[in-house]
C-alpha cells in the first residue's frame, strides 16, 4: 500500500535495510539513475488513461527530448571522465565507468519502452482519425499532392551528399537526422553510397489532404524522400536504406581569461555543434553495410549505437499534437488576472503598494510580470530598472520593455546569463539588442551562473524613492510560464529592495555584499542558512518541541544538506519532501531516515517552484513557521557555484498562501504523486475502489491565490478540494 497524501497520512513504518551503511556512500542514491527514474515517470504519463490522448503523445515526446539532453550533457561528461582515466567515485560510491554500465542498461530499456508506448498510441490515434502513413499506403491522389509538395516545399532545401574517395563522409550536426542510401545505377549497376540529411527547418511530418473525411493523415518526411529517390538521383534505383540520428557532446568550454565573453561564447557554440558523438540511433534492421559505414565514419563503438525498432527521433512526435482536436487535449485553461490588480484598474504598482502579492504561475497569469516591466518602462516617475535574464523567449516582451525604457532615457541594467545551457545563442542575441537600445548589459561571473530571478524598479513617489521588487522561482520566459508552476513575489518592502540592489551590485561589480536583511544568497551563505535552519529544528526536537520541515524542490543531491536532514530525522524531526526529479536522499530507512518521506509530482504542469517551511518549534502548518521561496535547488551547483536567492516570506497573507495553500496542496496530492521507496523505486498512490483522488493541479486551477484576492486575506485559505471529472 502506498499513500501519497503526506498532509494527512502518518509516516510509514521504516524499513530495515541490511546493506546500507548510514555513514557510507550507500546512504545516497546515484544522481544519474535517479534522473532516469524521473524520466520513466514522465514516460508513464504517456500510458496514463487519465491523460488525454494527444497529451500522452506530448509526454512521450518530452521523455525523448529529456533523454537526448541527458546524453548530450550528463553521459557526455561521464564518458569524458572515463576516457581520461578518472576513477573518483560519485557520492554513491560508483565510478564513471560503473555508472555508464548502469545508465546504458536503463536507458536502452527506456528507449524500448518508448517505442512500445508509441505503437499503442498510434493504434489509439488511428481509432480517433489520426493516421501516420507509410509510403506504400499512399493513394494516387496522395502522390499527386505530394509530388507538388516535394518540388515546391522540400526539394529546394535538400542536399544529397555522395560518399566516395572524392567526397568523404560529411559532418552530421547534433540531433541531425539523415538517411543513408545505397543506390544502383540502372544502366550498368554501378553502386553509389549517399547521405540525405533531413532538414530540421521544415516539419518532420507532412499533412496530407483529408478530402472532407475529417481524418488527419501524416507522412513522415523520410518516407516522402524515399518515395522521390528518382527525382533526387535520376537514373538510379534504391537498393538499401536506413535512417540515423546523431547526438553530440553539448558541453561548453570557455577560456577563463576571455577578453570578450560574448565573442568567446559565440565561438564555443560553434564548437558544440561539432562535439563528439555520444549516441547513434539507427532504424531497425539497418543493412550491415550501411551500419558499418556510419559507425566507422563517426568513429564510435558498438555500445554507443542504439537500434530503434520503430521511429527514429521520437522527440519530433510533438508535431502531431494537434490544436484543432481539443477533444484529445487538456481542457482549455485561462490563467487568472489577480483580483487585486483589477481592483486597482490594472495599476500593478498600486496593487503592490497596498501589500505584498505572490502569484502562482501558470494559474495566475505571467502577464503580470510583463505588465510590471511594461508599466515601469512607460511611467515617467520610474528612474531605474534592474533585471536578471537567465532564460527568456526569442521575441521577449520583457526585453522589449527594457529596451523601451532605455530608449526613453531610464537607467536600465540587464544582467544576462550567457551560460544558460541551450539558450546561450538566444541570450547573446538579446544582449546585443539591449546594448543597442542603450541599456547597461553585464554578464556576471565567468565561473558562476547567475540563476537568481530578480527585478527591481525604482520609482519617484512625492519626495521619496520607492523600490518595487520582483523575486521569482522561475525564468522570465512567457512561453514556459504557461506550463511551469512557479512563484512570483511582488513587494515594495524596503529591506527586500535593499537586498535585491546589493545582489545586483555584487554581480555587476564583484564586491561581496555586506549584511543582507531578509535574503540569503549563494554561493555566499545560502547553504549555511539552510543547514542552520535544519539545526534549529534539531535543537527544538531535542528540547521536546515539535520539529518539522516541509520542502518542495526540483532536485536534492547536495550531500551536506542530505546529511543534515538525516541528522534531523535521527533527532525526531518530521520531514516531508516533494522532489520532482533527482533525489539522492534515501528515505524511510531505520537508523538513517525513518522520519523522512519523499514524493514526486508529475502531471499536466511541470513543478518548478522551490519552497521550504521550518516549523520553528511548532507543528506545520503554523503562523509562526519560517517560510522561504527560492531560485535554488539543493544541488552542489546551485549552492556552491551559482548566484541564487532564498527569500524569507514575512507578509502574513503570502506566508499563509505559500504554506497552507501551495505546500499543503502539494503534500496532499494523490492523483499525480509517486512515492520514493528505500530501494530507489517510485510507487504511485494506491487508489482504492471508488476513491476520488486529490489533484493539486486541479485545485490550483479552481482556487485563486490568497494574496491576489481583492479584499480577502490570510483567513480565507480554501478547503483542499476540487470538482470531479
Amino acid at each position: 500500500m502506498c499513500n501519497a497524501d503526506f498532509l494527512n497520512a502518518s509516516f510509514p513504518e521504516a524499513s530495515t535495510v541490511e546493506d546500507i551503511d548510514p555513514h557510507g556512500p550507500s546512504r545516497f542514491f546515484n544522481r544519474e539513475l535517479s534522473w532516469l527514474a524521473f524520466n520513466w515517470r514522465v514516460l508513464e504519463e504517456a500510458s496514463n488513461p487519465d491523460v488525454p490522448l494527444l497529451e500522452r503523445v506530448r509526454f512521450l515526446s518530452i521523455s525523448a527530448t529529456n533523454l537526448d539532453e541527458f546524453y548530450s550533457v550528463r553521459v557526455a561528461g561521464l564518458r569524458e571522465l572515463q576516457r581520461n582515466g578518472v576513477t573518483r567515485p560519485a557520492a554513491d560510491g560508483r565510478t564513471p565507468a560503473e555508472q555508464l554500465v548502469l545508465i546504458d542498461a536503463d536507458a536502452r530499456a527506456l528507449m524500448l519502452r518508448q517505442q512500445e508506448v508509441w505503437a499503442r498510441l498510434q493504434e489509439q490515434m488511428e481509432a480517433e482519425g489520426i493516421s501516420l502513413l507509410h509510403r506504400d499506403e499512399l493513394t494516387a491522389d496522395d502522390r499527386a499532392f505530394l509530388a507538388r509538395h516535394f518540388l515546391e516545399q522540400v526539394f529546394p532545401v535538400l542536399s544529397p551528399l555522395a560518399i566516395d574517395p572524392a567526397h568523404p563522409f560529411p559532418f552530421i550536426p547534433n540531433e541531425g537526422l539523415s538517411l543513408a542510401l545505397e543506390l544502383s545505377r540502372k544502366k550498368d549497376g554501378r553502386r553509389l553510397l549517399s547521405l540525405l540529411p533531413i532538414p530540421h527547418q521544415i516539419a518532420r511530418f507532412v499533412i496530407l489532404p483529408g478530402h472532407g473525411s475529417g481524418r488527419k493523415r501524416f507522412l513522415p518526411l523520410e518516407e516522402l524522400l524515399l518515395d522521390n529517390i528518382s527525382a533526387l538521383f535520376p537514373g538510379y534505383k534504391l537498393v538499401a536504406n536506413c535512417a540515423f540520428r546523431v547526438l553530440r557532446d553539448s558541453d561548453l568550454e570557455v577560456e577563463e581569461e576571455a577578453e570578450d565573453l560574448v565573442r568567446e561564447f559565440e565561438i564555443a557554440l560553434k564548437r558544440r555543434r561539432r562535439g563528439e558523438v555520444i549516441r547513434l540511433s539507427l532504424s531497425g534492421n539497418a543493412p550491415t553495410s550501411l551500419r558499418n559505414l556510419i559507425r566507422g565514419a563517426l568513429q564510435i563503438s558498438e555500445d554507443e549505437v542504439v537500434e530503434m525498432g520503430g521511429i527514429v527521433g521520437i522527440s519530433d512526435l510533438g508535431e502531431l499534437v494537434l490544436r484543432d482536436r481539443p477533444d484529445l487535449l487538456w481542457p482549455k485553461f485561462t490563467p487568472r488576472v489577480p483580483e487585486r490588480v483589477q481592483d486597482h484598474d490594472g495599476d500593478i504598482f498600486a496593487a503592490i503598494l497596498q501589500k505584498d502579492m505572490l502569484l502562482h504561475h501558470p494559474y495566475e497569469t505571467f502577464d503580470m510580470v510583463i505588465r510590471f516591466l511594461k508599466q515601469a518602462a512607460a511611467d515617467p516617475n520610474v528612474l531605474a530598472i534592474k533585471q536578471t535574464l537567465y532564460r527568456t523567449s526569442n521575441e521577449s516582451p520583457i526585453v522589449a520593455a527594457l529596451c523601451e525604457a532605455a530608449e526613453d532615457g531610464k537607467s536600465v541594467t540587464a544582467l544576462v546569463e550567457l551560460k544558460a545551457r541551450f539558450d546561450e545563442a538566444a541570450n547573446i542575441r538579446q544582449s546585443r539588442r539591449l546594448e543597442r537600445s542603450g541599456a547597461h548589459v553585464v554578464y556576471g561571473f565567468l565561473d558562476w551562473k547567475t540563476h537568481a530571478k530578480i527585478s527591481t524598479v525604482v520609482r519617484r513617489e512625492g519626495d521619496r524613492l520607492v523600490t518595487y521588487t520582483h523575486f521569482g522561482t522561475g525564468n522570465y520566459h512567457p512561453i514556459t510560464a504557461r506550463i511551469y508552476t512557479d512563484l512570483s513575489l511582488f513587494t515594495c518592502d524596503p529591506a527586500l529592495g535593499r537586498d535585491a540592489t546589493k545582489v545586483f551590485n555584487y554581480v555587476s561589480g564583484y564586491a561581496k555584499p555586506g549584511a543582507l536583511e531578509n535574503l540569503a544568497i549563494s554561493p555566499d551563505g545560502l547553504k549555511a542558512a539552510l543547514i542552520a535552519a535544519i539545526q534549529t529544528e534539531i535543537d527544538n526536537a531535542k528540547a521536546g518541541k515539535p520539529g518539522e520541515i516541509w520542502a518542495k524542490l526540483n532536485a536534492l543531491v547536495e550531500s551536506d544538506v542530505i546529511d543534515a536532514l538525516y541528522r534531523a530525522s535521527a533527532a525526531g524531526v518530521r520531514i516531508s519532501l516533494v522532489v520532482r526529479g533527482i533525489c539522492g536522499l534515501r528515505p524511510g530507512v531505520r537508523g538513517l531516515s525513518e522520519n523522512i518521506r519523499v514524493k514526486s509530482i508529475v502531471g499536466r504542469f511541470l513543478e518548478h517552484s522551490r519552497i521550504v517551511c521550518f516549523g520553528n518549534g511548532r507543528a506545520l502548518p503554523s503562523k509562526k513557521a519560517r517560510v522561504y521561496i527560492s531560485s535554488a535547488d539543493w544541488m552542489g551547483r546551485n549552492l556552491d557555484r551559482r548566484v541564487e536567492t532564498l527569500v524569507e516570506i514575512k507578509n502574513k497573507t503570502v506566508h499563509a498562501q505559500v504554506m497552507s495553500q501551495i505546500m499543503a496542496a502539494n503534500l496532499a496530492d494523490q492523483a499525480q504523486s509517486w512515492v520514493l521507496q528505500t530501494d530507489g523505486s517510485f510507487l504511485r498512490h494506491h487508489r482504492k475502489p471508488g476513491e476520488h483522488l486529490f489533484s493539486c493541479h486541479r485545485f490550483f486551477m479552481e482556487n485563486p491565490s490568497l494574496s491576489g484576492r481583492g479584499s480577502v486575506g490570510a483567513k480565507d485559505v480554501p478547503e483542499l478540494t476540487h470538482t470531479r471529472d
